[in-house]
């Protein structure tokens, strides 16, 4: 005879539709293409052995930095699409609840959560308040600020009447100079990369020790609560 155990009961919510999960998958491979190529336009590797005209590698390394920041844009640009037209959870990247005093008092619990301060998080269908001040301070701000200043330079590639040139042409001369807009670009650029470190450790340690799914919810688009409590 089997010993009494208690059943805990386990729930799941659809959260993420598949468009959703599908920008986030290709959002993360560009970022990382943008990352690597554009360290290495910053900091160009050593010269090659052999003729010049035998290599193309800095070009190789711009067009696929260039290639990426199309595919970064266009999902930007498709993501608030979809957050008009999908469901609640789609709008969470692009609206902030600041003016409700309950949203920065879970976020204060979030914060003591991660500092090992709580004995348990709080559960969300969505983004837990700190995840969710993140995502959009980093991806929905910072994101737009590096399509805005990287269109800014590609401009002085294509030139005068581009149609890059005729949208971000602007900003260079409104910030200072070119140099002062590259800077701040690459600056962007390091923001995202220690965001995105931060992403998949608490991705990772929430999967482990929290009370719901964190990255199978991103594959699958359940949410699953690991128990039945509040």
């Amino acid at each position: 005879m089997l010993p009494d155990v208690p059943t805990v009961k386990q729930t799941a919510v659809y959260v993420y539709q598949a468009p959703v999960r599908v920008w986030h998958w290709v959002n993360a491979l560009s970022i990382l293409v943008l990352a690597v190529t554009g360290y290495l336009i910053g900091a160009p590797p050593p010269t090659l052995s052999g003729e010049a005209s035998a290599h193309y590698l800095m070009g190789d390394i711009r067009f696929l930095h260039f290639a990426a920041a199309y595919v970064f844009a266009v999902g930007f640009l498709f993501r608030i699409y979809w957050a008009l037209v999908g469901n609640t959870y789609s709008r969470q990247l692009f609206s902030l609840p600041f003016w409700r005093r309950r949203f920065w008092r879970e976020l204060v619990h979030e914060l003591r959560w991660y500092a090992f301060l709580e004995r348990e998080p709080c559960k969300y269908i969505g983004h837990n308040p700190l995840a969710h001040l993140f995502m959009v301070a980093i991806i929905t701000v910072g994101g737009l600020v590096m399509i805005v200043t990287g269109f800014a330079l590609y401009a002085e590639q294509t030139g005068l009447g581009s149609w890059q040139d005729e949208l971000f042409g602007w900003v260079i001369p409104w910030v200072g100079q070119s140099q002062d807009v590259r800077m701040w670009h690459h600056w962007g650029m390091w923001v995202i990369v220690v965001f995105v470190m931060l992403h998949v450790y608490t991705a990772i340690r929430e999967d482990i020790m929290s009370r719901q799914s964190l990255i199978s919810t991103m594959i699958s688009g359940w949410r699953m609560f690991k128990d039945d409590r509040p």
